[in-house]
């Protein structure tokens, strides 16, 4: 089955629902008015499956039986919406399926600091570096990755690395997520138009002033997915001033484009609603750290009419059937927000 969740993955989800940073709009009186879509994706359904139960968890600590007489869980399957990119035929053919979009990425493998990395790599195992293609670098780098991440292991593939050589190997991962996945290419922002236009629905929704006999918003909205970044770069975050390039890697150790701290497992990204005196305010949590908005830096939580107003040209100009079957394929880079 494709891309199943480990053990960790469910754990992490859990804990997420278990810590709640508003009980009171996730309580259990509020749940049956909470949506919850998610990707068709093993993972994704498992993901929501395992943070329901952490709510059950959070309401009934220990009622064990409680938890599994609850029935079958409540969520919505919604590819339409949370695979949108699948449906971007300019970022499926421009980016996914186009080799010249992550040349970048392909130029810094074959670079001199991916180069010294092999001939440290290949010294430590006695090889000669003919006999080390990147590839199998990357391949072990991944092996040490994956099991102390998961498994909390410090495997014997770790002791191939040094401080330098991990950094190095951070560096080309994050290259190829710029290219593929955030800033590096229009349409690849571009791409979650309906997944923002979705958000900035249902925040209006429930900013609407309403008289004491309508029936009050849904307390929130869990969208499970895939490609965080995406999003992420179409609302003009962690767009450095130089864009990470094969060439300068020893310029970009300040970058605040780090996708391993943006999009780590069990990444998350919370629009919050305030009703406040003057109108509702906003604020954007990303891995339930606060983050501002880019050109609303000046406070925590904005009037949400400048944030509409920040990113009205989205709101009122992306249009996901133009911007995906019109936009010519390639390498664009990204000169918006």
């Amino acid at each position: 089955m494709d891309g199943q969740l480990v053990m960790k993955g469910r754990d992490d989800s859990w804990r997420l629902a278990t810590r709640p940073l508003f009980p009171s709009l996730l309580s259990e009186e509020n749940m049956a008015r909470v949506s919850l879509r998610t990707s068709s994706k093993h993972r994704c359904v498992s993901s929501v499956e395992a943070f329901q139960d952490g709510l059950q968890e959070h309401w009934r600590p220990g009622d064990h039986e409680a938890h599994t007489s609850e029935g079958p869980y409540s969520h919505q399957v919604d590819d339409e919406l949370m695979r949108f990119f699948e449906r971007c035929r300019g970022y499926v053919e421009g980016v996914e399926k186009n080799r010249t979009a992550l040349l970048e990425v392909e130029k810094f493998k074959h670079g001199k600091e991916m180069e010294a990395v092999r001939r440290r790599v290949a010294e430590r195992l006695g090889l000669p570096q003919h006999r080390l293609t990147p590839d199998l670098v990357e391949a072990a780098f991944f092996l040490c990755s994956y099991e102390l991440s998961i498994k909390s292991l410090h495997s014997s593939w770790c002791f191939l690395f040094d401080e330098d050589d991990a950094k190095v190997l951070e560096y080309k991962c994050d290259l190829k997520q710029y290219w593929m996945r955030s800033h590096g290419h229009v349409i690849s922002g571009l791409s979650s138009c309906p997944l923002f236009h979705h958000v900035f629905r249902t925040l209006d929704k429930a900013g609407r002033p309403r008289r004491s006999t309508d029936v009050p918003p849904e307390p929130a909205s869990i969208l499970v997915g895939h490609a965080a970044l995406l999003p992420s770069s179409l609302l003009g975050l962690y767009k450095d001033q130089t864009p990470p390039t094969d060439d300068n890697y020893r310029t970009q150790h300040g970058r605040s484009f780090r996708s391993g701290l943006i999009v780590p497992y069990a990444a998350n990204l919370l629009f919050v609603l305030y009703d406040c005196q003057r109108g509702p305010r906003l604020q954007l949590l990303i891995n339930e750290s606060p983050v501002r908005f880019p050109g609303l830096e000046t406070e925590d939580a904005p009037l949400y009419r400048d944030v509409r107003a920040t990113y009205r040209h989205l709101l009122d100009g992306c249009d996901f059937d133009r911007e995906c079957e019109g936009r010519p394929v390639g390498r664009a880079p990204n000169t918006e927000l």
